[in-house]
């Protein structure tokens, strides 16, 4: 049997933005019936809250729209590259990140801006809520929405490629 296939969403500390991300995501794979064949996890470039849970207003804002919200914080490792699929940075800023942290070229173009899926998308930066009021998770949890159905097309169109 293949191995799944990987995708980890990647914020700045892994409480607001990338466990939203991966909350949403995952239910898409769930809703798509591919929930045995996605991995989806998340991930910091920094690890300031390691171990810790999601931030009250990320864990709020899933439940309140109906997703899991079970989460604890870590850090990305450059170890991860080789069994990651995709790698979905929510701004432009992990994506640089991300990319200088590649130990491949391979494994930088696993890097991807996550509304770089949204078609509707103007701006491909998700704003970090942390600092900000309630608001701003709303929005986070909008646009993660937004561009999930576009991640989901391409992460099927890629296991196809893969078994073809």
């Amino acid at each position: 049997m293949a191995l799944p296939f990987s995708v980890c969403f990647v914020c700045t500390g892994n409480i607001c933005r990338s466990p939203i991300a991966e909350s949403v995501f995952r239910a898409r794979v769930d809703e798509a019936g591919l929930g045995g064949l996605v991995r989806v996890d998340s991930a910091g470039t920094d690890g300031w809250h390691e171990g810790d849970g999601a931030d009250p207003r990320t864990v709020s804002v899933l439940e309140a729209a109906g997703y899991e919200s079970d989460h604890v914080a870590r850090r990305f490792q450059v170890s991860w590259f080789p069994r990651l699929d995709l790698v979905i940075a929510l701004d432009a800023g992990h994506l640089r990140t991300l990319r200088r942290l590649a130990p491949t070229s391979a494994d930088a173009d696993k890097v991807r801006l996550l509304r770089s899926y949204d078609p509707a998308a103007t701006d491909l930066d998700v704003p970090d809520p942390y600092f900000g009021d309630d608001d701003g998770f709303d929005t986070c949890l909008r646009m993660v929405e937004a561009a999930s159905d576009g991640l989901l097309d391409a992460v099927r169109e890629a296991m196809e490629g893969r078994a073809a």
